[in-house]
């Protein structure tokens, strides 16, 4: 399997959409599974952390974070909010697929395009399923998207179900055998 790329990331944002859509006029106030945050401030975050990455590989700082934020109305709807991912999702798409491979910016190291591509699916996935929680509404990962961040982000995960294993690994799911994860940290930085 080939590295993160910009079409992993808006597939991840396609699939955030085509879930939580059919439920934008629900009450985004609840909380996003075991998150603090609300499901609308968590498709916030997510486009937050989006358009971080997508500043990040731009302008390839090497030692922090560019010193900017997104800030989501507060007025905007759920749906508003979910076009507001999607949009991020393909700024960073656009940025992962210009930067040369060779190409590093900071993320507690430095992390290459495809790193940040990986880091982006994640939280669109990872989120999406806490906020799929909040709602009742039943949804997995993708096989082959959580498969993507699994061999880019945790190369020491288990073998078995990739969503699943995925879910584990971010101490959002069991494993057979295995105690429930209560911290992790995942592996964006390259040598």
């Amino acid at each position: 399997m080939s590295a993160a790329t910009g079409t992993d990331l808006l597939e991840a944002a396609d699939e955030m959409t085509r879930v939580l859509h059919p439920h934008h006029e629900r009450d985004w106030s609840v909380p996003a599974g075991t998150l603090t945050w609300s499901c609308w401030t968590t498709a916030a975050h997510v486009a937050h952390d989006l358009l971080a990455y997508a500043g990040q590989v731009t302008a390839s700082p090497t030692d922090s974070y560019l010193p900017y934020d997104l800030r989501v109305s507060p007025d905007a709807s759920p749906a508003q909010t979910l076009t507001v991912v999607r949009a991020c999702a393909g700024l960073l798409a656009t940025a992962v697929d210009a930067a040369p491979t060779t190409a590093r910016a900071w993320h507690f190291g430095p992390c290459d395009p495809a790193g940040f591509a990986a880091m982006g699916v994640a939280e669109t996935l990872l989120h999406t399923h806490d906020i799929t929680l909040g709602l009742g509404v039943p949804w997995q990962p993708p096989q082959r998207l959580s498969t993507v961040v699994l061999r880019r982000l945790f190369p020491d995960a288990p073998d078995g179900d990739a969503p699943e294993v995925l879910l584990w690994m971010t101490g959002r799911g069991d494993l057979p055998g295995r105690a429930r994860r209560t911290s992790w940290v995942w592996q964006a930085a390259v040598g």
